[in-house]
């Protein structure tokens, strides 16, 4: 399975990947915006998607209206990782139909818990 990590920080992106190695997963894309991960979608096969709410050029939310928007692109899992938890910015991304959404800081087993429920994985 290939994961794209979207966000605008290093940091950040390396967490997710850092999680995802350690929870198994082997095969990464990184882009700093939604407009870079657009791109990469559009040129490489990815699996899933995860990705930051606030970023400049494209936001998470704009790259999940934008995918779901896209016939070769609107069946891939999208799970949200943001700090916006408010409860408008969470029903603001289900609408735009994110499989599910994690309020930062998070860690490694609610990382785990989330993919495996898009992914329909019983613990």
């Amino acid at each position: 399975m290939k994961f794209l990590i979207v966000d605008d920080s290093l940091i950040m992106r390396r967490i997710v990947v850092n999680a995802l190695k350690a929870l198994g997963y082997q095969s990464f894309e990184e882009a700093e915006d939604g407009k870079e991960a657009m791109e990469i979608l559009k040129k490489d096969k990815i699996d899933f998607v995860i990705t930051d709410w606030n970023m400049p050029n494209m936001t998470g939310l704009e790259l999940t209206l934008a995918i779901r928007a896209d016939d070769n692109l609107k069946s891939i899992p999208i799970l949200m990782v943001t700090t916006r938890g408010n409860k408008e910015d969470i029903i603001s991304a289900l609408n735009a139909k994110v499989n599910n959404y994690l309020v930062k800081p998070f860690n490694q087993i609610n990382l785990r818990e989330k993919i495996n429920a898009i992914l329909g994985i019983k613990a």
